[in-house]
């Protein structure tokens, strides 16, 4: 039985170049593989490096440093973030 992963039940069209064309399936042919085939691999693979490139904050040491010890020692709430949390107690009511 498939796998809702391996169900192909959706469809992408789209128009390119001819020279554009014959590079894709010259590098399907070169990778054994079927240009629609080369294409969703292709493209899934640039997608999982957008959404990871996305999704990853990379700091300096130092700033790494600074950030790991605000969560581990945080200041005190100042006068600003107590306002503001008595706003949103005033405005939000969960129950």
């Amino acid at each position: 039985m498939a796998t809702t992963d391996t169900i192909k039940s959706e469809r992408i069209n789209l128009r390119l170049s001819q020279t554009a064309k014959r590079r894709i399936e010259q590098a399907a042919g070169v990778e054994g593989t079927t240009v629609s085939g080369f294409i969703v691999a292709s493209a899934l693979a640039h997608a999982e490096k957008a959404i990871r490139d996305h999704d990853t904050v990379v700091l300096e040491r130092r700033d790494a440093e600074v950030f790991l010890d605000a969560i581990v020692n945080p200041p005190a709430p100042n006068e600003r973030l107590r306002a503001a949390l008595e706003e949103h107690a005033r405005r939000v009511h969960s129950g």
